[in-house]
């Protein structure tokens, strides 16, 4: 049967594909409106196939509130051209629209959430059709709490933070902590939140360093004591270097090999306890500082922590939650 432009502009506002995809898939289905939606559908499944092996690294991600639950999306493209496309950010919004109203509470529930007669997976696989790019639905994040702030960085839609608060609070004051979140990228609320194997983790990193910090400069006064230059003893690399400049001799060298060895020897025998742990406790408040965001510096003043800064707002007042998604690698 002859396929008018009528029928094409129909299926096209149906489905946003291409004026010529829709015109192949009406011809292949005889005109058969469904038929030629089902066409397209399983062409979006068969570029998204094709392209399994891209990185979607671009795409959009949003924030939205409802009352006392927030979620953040990432919808995901491989280019900057497909991320910056207003059909591809209106699916966005359309997700995150209906996540939020069904509150949902995993990736896995706004997949099989309904738009537009389809699925959300299914509507992402045949937008990935549409413009020939692996497409995912990568991030979901929700928080519930009193009070909740949204933050889309530079409204750019490639960072965005949402942060929990146990009350109310100005927007200007939860907006000051839902940027700190976005810049300074913390990974937990505090100290508590982490989990105790992190934390092992880290204080037997912490020990490590110190001992090896120790080692080193039990080292360098050594070397300095021998007379010897310490950047030509640093390394090996460095110490064939000065054989070759003639800085020092083959017997030179060896000297310097060995009083290293020697050293930290008898340096790691004999490494005080007590002290070691002092100096790891210290870098692991440091860590915790850096990692947790209530312990932070506030941005605004690095005098105080944001959990200072919320107490010189409302004695009361702390963060309950906090969700953070970017695209950029850091």
């Amino acid at each position: 049967m002859a396929i008018t432009l009528q029928d094409i502009n129909a299926l096209r506002q149906k489905t946003q594909a291409g004026l010529m995809d829709c015109k192949k898939a009406l011809t292949e289905a005889n005109g058969d409106m469904e038929a030629a939606m089902e066409i397209l559908r399983k062409k979006g499944q068969l570029v998204a196939a094709k392209r399994s092996d891209r990185e979607a690294s671009e795409g959009c991600v949003l924030a939205k509130i409802d009352g006392n639950f927030g979620a953040i999306i990432a919808l995901k493209c491989e280019t900057d051209f497909v991320a910056k496309n207003a059909d591809f950010v209106a699916l966005a919004h359309q997700i995150i629209d209906a996540a939020v109203a069904a509150k949902a509470k995993t990736i896995e529930e706004v997949k099989a959430l309904i738009i537009d007669g389809v699925s959300v997976e299914d509507a992402v696989t045949n937008r990935s059709g549409v413009t020939g790019e692996k497409m995912e639905l990568d991030g979901y994040a929700t928080v519930e709490g009193e009070k909740i702030i949204a933050y889309n960085h530079m409204g750019q839609n490639f960072l965005c933070t949402l942060v929990a608060f146990n009350k109310e609070c100005s927007e200007e004051v939860g907006k000051g902590v839902a940027m700190q979140a976005a810049a300074m990228a913390p990974i937990a609320l505090d100290e508590a939140s982490i989990p105790q194997e992190t934390k092992d983790a880290e204080f037997k990193a912490a020990i490590e360093k110190t001992e090896e910090d120790q080692v080193k400069k039990a080292i360098e006064v050594a070397l300095k004591k021998a007379g010897f230059n310490l950047y030509i003893a640093e390394n090996e690399e460095h110490l064939e270097e000065g054989i070759r400049k003639g800085e020092i001799t083959e017997a030179q060298a060896q000297e310097i090999r060995d009083l290293k060895a020697k050293t930290a020897e008898e340096k790691r025998a004999n490494l005080p306890a007590q002290m070691i742990e002092q100096i790891a406790n210290g870098r692991m408040a440091k860590f915790f500082k850096e990692v947790c965001l209530l312990q932070q510096d506030y941005i605004d003043d690095n005098k105080i922590s944001v959990a200072q800064f919320l107490k010189n707002t409302d004695k009361e007042l702390t963060i309950t939650d906090f969700k953070r998604y970017t695209l950029r690698a850091e």
